[in-house]
Order: structure tokens, then C-alpha cells, then sequence
């Protein structure tokens, strides 16, 4: 028996092993081979078993120009795989994995199965919506195409401004990771990071929490290649204008690119190396690539000449959902939508500044019509449920457009200007008609004068303290008007009236009326005491030659001989600069002439 048990349990030479644990060794053993026969029946019976179709990314709803990926098995990709798409087999498909780039409801609504092994999947029946999503996500600059190792931001555009609530994904391959979103409150965007790492192409989307809402999906793809031919990250649209690129990594000096489409030549590029096609078709559609001659002229002056070819890179072009549009002068907009369905309701309004083209405001309006004020680009789309029409048309409203009534108050203050100068020249040349009346105290000779209303541009002056009742209170009495509002200047005292009346308060005579002639005192007159009148207008006036803008200084008395600044002096013109003026002369003394003709009348 030992014998027996050593040989079923042998051991090593030095420890034997008892009966009971040769048996414990042999149950163990018994178990270990049943749960391996287990597990082979349940990998036999596997195979057997119907493949599935799944979707990535996950969405609730497919909109028109996504980017999907249906998976058969997710972990057969080791098998050959066969797809079926409305019961029709897709021969050119033998990957597990099948990419459906920009669909639309006309190439991809239908029924899907892959077969495995021999064995036909459950159909899977994708919907595609003929509408956009309800939020925008697009790169802030560049295209589709990457360099390995870069990267790109991408801006998420909502109508709602509850950013907070939404969050962002990206799909590498088969597997769905979640990205940070940084949030700008006071522009109402968000923007992400979307990098490729290792994968050749990823798919990035942004959908709001507890909802279903979501914005349109951007694929990026990679090259390694020097020269890269960039086509726009979203998809293109039948009608729309549509720019490939040709470009050179490090931004050498691009001195040729040659495009292909289908690897047959069709153009070469502008100096920016861009290939555009005006109205874009679904004839456009198909393979794109570059070649490009370039230099790294801006490291070495004599940097050698380098060329290279791109990568073959897919444009789709597609009809696209409905598209809005706005008509409307001036500031007053209209939204339509021809093609939209039935469904459609109301209207979306949104306006973007000249200075950010990443702000879009939502306006409040859901009407047909609206009026804007605000300058800036202005666009529409018609919300039809479970998603929305094309934006509209862009439409520039500019405040410059209606310039009427700021000319017309331009106008009325240029008016306005001009007849204040008017009126000031007026009252500067003398042509005033109306003067405050007033009472000041001359410092000089501590005389009380009056200013006089002037009426009917007559000039009057105040009477001397006489005997008569008229003259008791210093009356007024009008001198002569002569023609051209003529100058006058006070004269002696008149003959007949006592020394001591109206001492300063001679009479008026009219000079010769030269418009706008200059005056200055002149010493006291003869026959006048040198007492009389003093700093009440001493002596007569003299015209000067009337010469506009002449300068004059004081004279000194020439009977005082006081020093030249004080004020009992006449004044004498200075000369001015590049100017000379003569010396003051009197043609004809006035005074003299006023002497001589009382002396006759009191013969």
C-alpha cells in the first residue's frame, strides 16, 4: 500500500507523503481539469453565438456630416468580418471596425449586420437626422489635419448659458474618453484641448448633462509627412465655398504646390498654396493631395530647395440640412426657411461683433422678423424639435448706414457757430445797438459816470450841473447823427457859461466820419484853465490815420510833461513788426477850427 501510494504520490528522497494526502493531491488535480473543461465548452459554445453591432460615439441621435464607427464584436477584430447594409453585402469592408464619415440620411438611413464566422448579427437600424445639433463645437484655428504630437483648441458655441452643464468627450479608436472644458462666462463659449496622442484619428463631441442635447462631432486626423494637405474640419456643403491648403511644417517659404485629386493633377495653388473651390458640388467629392517645393528661407538666406508630397486626405462634399434665410433693409431682418419640415417652429436669432467672431450672442426674439440696432453679423436658424435648420446667411448691419439725421446736426450747429461770429464781429466793429446801463467809479479823477442807452444809434453825453431845471440832475442831450455813425470828441467850454459849470463837460463836435478812424487825447486847449476838467476827458481828440490793427502807446501831456504811461497822455503809434507807420500829424487842428468859428459867432 505504501508502495502503491508512494508511487501515485511520489516524493523527493527525503519527505514521504501519507495516504490521506496522496488523495487530497488527487482531488485537486480532478478539480483543476474540470473547470478547464468548463471553461473550453464555454469558448466552443461561444463561437457559436450571434455577433452584435454596436455604435461609437454613443449618440442618442445621429445628425447629418457626423462621424461614426459601427463595431462588430468589439473583440473579433482577429476574425474576417462581412457587413451587410440593407441586406446588400459590402465587400469592401472586412474589419470588425466601419467608418461612416459625414453621413447623411440619403447614403446612411438603413439597416446594418456583420457577419462572423458564418454567423449573421441582429440588424441594426441607423437613423440619421436630416438637422444640426444644438451646439457648435470648431476649431479656433487650422483644419482636419495634424502634425504627430499637436494640438488644437476647439470652441463650444450654446444658446443657453449654462456651460457649467455641459461636458466634452473624444473617441480614439474604441475607446471614449472625457475631456476638460475650460468656460469663459463673460463671452459665453467654452473651449477644449483636442490632441491625437497615439491614435491616427479621434472624434471629439460635447453634450449637456441629463439631456440630450449635444453639439456636432470634429474629426482630427494625423500625419508624419512634412507637407500636409488640410481640409476643413467640418464637413463641406454642397453650395458653400470650400479652401484646401497645402502646408509645410516649420512655415517655410512656399514657392509651388501642385493639387490631386484622385492622384491626377488639377491645379496648381495661389502664392498662399490654396486650393478653392467657389461652389462646391458632390462631384468634388474624392481623394485630395499636394505636392509642394519649398524653402527654409527665413533660417538661411541660401537654404536649399526642398519638395515633398502630402498625404491623401478624404473631402465630402454633402447637401446638408435646410438652410435659413434672411432678407430685410437697412435694420429691419426676416428669417425663412423654404425647405424646412413641418415641424419647424420658432426662430432662432443670434448676433456676432465685428471685433470677436467666436462670441455669438442669442437674442431673445423668437419671431419671424426682428430690428436690430447693434452693429455686428447678424444670422438665423429655425429650431425644429430635436434639432436645427443650417444657419442662415450672415447679414452686416453697420449704424453708418443712416446718415441723414447726424448731417442734418452737423448742419444746424455749423449754422449755429457762424452766427455767434456774426454777432461778435457786429459788437467788436461797434454795430451793438443795446449797452447795459451802469455805474462805475473812475479811480482817476473819483468822477461818477454813467453808461449810456444807446437809441436809435444816436450818440449822447452828460450835461454839466447847470441852472436850468433841465441841467439840474445832469440830463441827457443828444448830439447830431451823422451819416456813417460818425466820431466825436469833446471840445472847451462853451462861451458864455461860467468858469466853474461843467468844468470837463464842453460840448460835442462831429469830426470828419472816417469808419473805424483811431483817436487819442490831446492836451488841454487853450483859453482852458489848467484845473478845469482835469481827468474828465482833458483836451480834444485828434484823428490818427485809420490804419486796421496799428498799435499806439501813451503820450506825455505837453503842457505837464509827465512821464510816458500815466493817463492824462495822448497816445503815439509804435512801430510794428515788417510795418513802419508815419509819426502822428494833425492835418487840420479841430480845436482850432472849433475856436475860430465861435470867436465869429460871438462878433
Amino acid at each position: 500500500m505504501s508502495a502503491h501510494g508512494s508511487s501515485l504520490c511520489p516524493s523527493d528522497g527525503h519527505i514521504s507523503l501519507s495516504d490521506r494526502q496522496c488523495r487530497s493531491a488527487r482531488l485537486m488535480d480532478m478539480r483543476s481539469l474540470l473547470l478547464l473543461s468548463v471553461l473550453l465548452a464555454l469558448i466552443r459554445g461561444g463561437e457559436g453565438q450571434k455577433p452584435t453591432v454596436s455604435l461609437r460615439p454613443k449618440f442618442p441621435q445621429v445628425y447629418a456630416g457626423d462621424d461614426v464607427t459601427l463595431i462588430c464584436n468589439r473583440e473579433g477584430g482577429s476574425k474576417p468580418t462581412t457587413w451587410y447594409f440593407n441586406r446588400t453585402s459590402l465587400q469592401t469592408h472586412k474589419d470588425y471596425l466601419m467608418l461612416l464619415t459625414a453621413v447623411t440620411p440619403d447614403n446612411n438611413n438603413g439597416v446594418y449586420e456583420c457577419d462572423q464566422g458564418g454567423t449573421k448579427s441582429d440588424p441594426y437600424t441607423l437613423i440619421v437626422l436630416d438637422l444640426e445639433p444644438h451646439a457648435q463645437l470648431s476649431p479656433s484655428v487650422g483644419g482636419a489635419v495634424m502634425t504627430k504630437g499637436d494640438g488644437r483648441n476647439l470652441v463650444l458655441q450654446t444658446d443657453d448659458d449654462d456651460l457649467e452643464n455641459w461636458s466634452c468627450f473624444v473617441l480614439r479608436g474604441v475607446s471614449t474618453f472625457a475631456i476638460g472644458l475650460d468656460i469663459n462666462k463673460e463671452m459665453k463659449r467654452a473651449v477644449i484641448f483636442a490632441e491625437l496622442k497615439e491614435a491616427e484619428r479621434a472624434t471629439f463631441w460635447c453634450k449637456k448633462k441629463k439631456a440630450a442635447l449635444r453639439s456636432n462631432a470634429v474629426t482630427l486626423k494625423k500625419t508624419e509627412l512634412m507637407v500636409m494637405l488640410v481640409p476643413p474640419a467640418v464637413p463641406a456643403l454642397e453650395g458653400e465655398s470650400v479652401a484646401l491648403r497645402c502646408v509645410v511644417w516649420g512655415g517655410p517659404e512656399l514657392e509651388e504646390a501642385i493639387f490631386y485629386k484622385n492622384y491626377t493633377p488639377i491645379s496648381k495653388s495661389s502664392p498662399e498654396g490654396t486650393y478653392t473651390i467657389p461652389k462646391a458640388t458632390q462631384s468634388d467629392t474624392g481623394m485630395y493631395s499636394c505636392h509642394a517645393t519649398y524653402r527654409y528661407s527665413h533660417i538661411s538666406a541660401k537654404a536649399a530647395q526642398k519638395e515633398g508630397v502630402s498625404d491623401a486626405q478624404e473631402l465630402k462634399v454633402i447637401g446638408g440640412p435646410p438652410a435659413a434665410v434672411i432678407s430685410g433693409s437697412t435694420n429691419s431682418l426676416k428669417c425663412s426657411c423654404p425647405n424646412c419640415p413641418a415641424k419647424c417652429t420658432s426662430y432662432h436669432w443670434y448676433h456676432t461683433p465685428f471685433n470677436d467672431p467666436f462670441t455669438r450672442e442669442k437674442r431673445s426674439e423668437n419671431d419671424e422678423s426682428i430690428t436690430v440696432e447693434k452693429e455686428g453679423l447678424y444670422k438665423c436658424r429655425r429650431d425644429c424639435g430635436n434639432g436645427f435648420s443650417r444657419f442662415s446667411n450672415i447679414y452686416t448691419y453697420t449704424v453708418t448706414a443712416n446718415m441723414v439725421p447726424i448731417l442734418v446736426a452737423a448742419l444746424l450747429i455749423f449754422l449755429g457757430l457762424l452766427i455767434i461770429l456774426l454777432i461778435a464781429l457786429k459788437r467788436r466793429r461797434g454795430g451793438s445797438a443795446i449797452q447795459e446801463t451802469k455805474q462805475d467809479k473812475d479811480k482817476t479823477t473819483a468822477g461818477d459816470y454813467e453808461q449810456i442807452q444807446l437809441k436809435d444809434k444816436a450818440v449822447y453825453h452828460t450835461l454839466g450841473e447847470g441852472t436850468s431845471k433841465d441841467q439840474a440832475e445832469g440830463g441827457y442831450e443828444p448830439l447830431k447823427k451823422t451819416q456813417e455813425e460818425g466820431v466825436y470828441h469833446t471840445v472847451g467850454p462853451v462861451e458864455g457859461q461860467s468858469e466853474g459849470q461843467g468844468q470837463g463837460q464842453g460840448g460835442y463836435e462831429a469830426l470828419k466820419s472816417i469808419k473805424v478812424d483811431v483817436y487819442h487825447t490831446v492836451g488841454p486847449v487853450e483859453g482852458q484853465s489848467e484845473g478845469q476838467g482835469q481827468g474828465q476827458g482833458q483836451g480834444g481828440y485828434e484823428a490818427l490815420k485809420s490804419v486796421k490793427g496799428e498799435v499806439y502807446h501813451t503820450l506825455s501831456s505837453d503842457d505837464s510833461k509827465k512821464p510816458a504811461g500815466e493817463a492824462e497822455g495822448g497816445y503815439e503809434q509804435l512801430p510794428q513788426k515788417d510795418k513802419d507807420y508815419e509819426t502822428v500829424t494833425v492835418e487840420d487842428n479841430p480845436y482850432e477850427e472849433v475856436k475860430k468859428q465861435r470867436g465869429k459867432e460871438n462878433e
